[in-house]
């Protein structure tokens, strides 16, 4: 079942994974050994003493009532924090909308949660900037966007520098940099020149290009989704999605609350589905973020 708002009737999932970037079986998830992690003790009824009852597993946890996506063990060649997400192929991204800036304009910080198809929460990512800086440079503000899962760890850092959008200065375009965990660059979001496409594309952390995004000619969320495809680099097998869903006429109008879903390959390197989150944020800012405003 998936969650609602979450739509998904165009990605074909038999599409193959090009050739050329890290290619990585999901990983199967066995549960997390012990209690710990769940902060509680199953006790069973009529059980002798001295018998050890097993804890249950893969079990979603609930903290102050949000349902999260239960604890993957660790793997190997994983950044902490990353396993999440090798066990996905499809999230929702879900902005929280700010009665202060409903009703007065001001710019608030973004925050978002991100969830699974089973409406689990993931992760929740929360900007970090000041208030001079979001409110005197808008949607193009520089910003530090930090992510963490349930355990309150931060394991994602999405970093954009202040740079133009524009099409008339092709030098100085849009880039977001992704970290897993903080301070180390698994890859980097480079916004390409075009005249008339919105164009990025996923690079590695060595710069290497991965992956190509390309939107619609006119981005503009009027009754109906917005894509933005991922497409191999040659640009000939598609791979993913990146969709702006369409949450009705006055949630639209009033606030830059925005939902989106993000489809990838389940085999996809565990970095580069991260550097896809950074891919939608930097998406959303640069197109949606003026809707509230105005």
């Amino acid at each position: 079942m998936q969650a609602p708002g979450f739509s998904n009737t165009n990605y074909a999932p038999e599409n193959q994974v090009p050739y050329g970037y890290p290619q990585h079986a999901p990983g199967t998830y066995q549960g997390v050994a012990g209690t710990g992690s769940y902060g509680f003790q199953v006790q069973a009824m009529g059980v002798p003493a001295g018998l050890a009852v097993p804890p249950i597993q893969n079990q979603p946890i609930t903290k102050e009532g949000t349902i999260w996506m239960p604890v993957p063990p660790p793997l190997p060649n994983c950044p902490p924090g990353l396993e999440y997400l090798t066990q996905i192929d499809q999230i929702l991204i879900h902005q929280q909308m700010e009665l202060l800036e409903i009703l007065t304009g001001f710019e608030a910080q973004n925050k978002y949660e991100i969830k699974n198809t089973l409406g689990q929460r993931v992760y929740f990512a929360a900007e970090d900037t000041d208030c001079c800086t979001r409110n005197c440079c808008g949607p193009s503000r520089p910003f530090t966007l930090r992510i963490i899962d349930n355990l309150g760890h931060e394991v994602i850092t999405l970093q954009r520098p202040l740079r133009c959008s524009s099409c008339c200065f092709p030098c100085c375009l849009q880039e977001l940099e992704v970290q897993a965990p903080p301070g180390t660059p698994v890859g980097y979001v480079v916004q390409d020149w075009h005249a008339c496409l919105p164009k990025f594309t996923i690079q590695d952390e060595k710069r290497m290009d991965i992956l190509k995004i390309t939107g619609p000619c006119v981005v503009c969320s009027c009754c109906g989704d917005v894509h933005f495809e991922v497409k191999s680099v040659d640009e000939t097998a598609t791979v993913g999605r990146i969709s702006k869903q369409w949450t009705g006429f006055l949630k639209e109008a009033f606030t830059d609350a925005d939902n989106f879903g993000i489809t990838f390959p389940m085999d996809l390197d565990v970095k580069m589905k991260a550097v896809m989150i950074g891919a939608c944020f930097l998406i959303d800012f640069m197109f949606f973020e003026w809707a509230g405003g105005n």
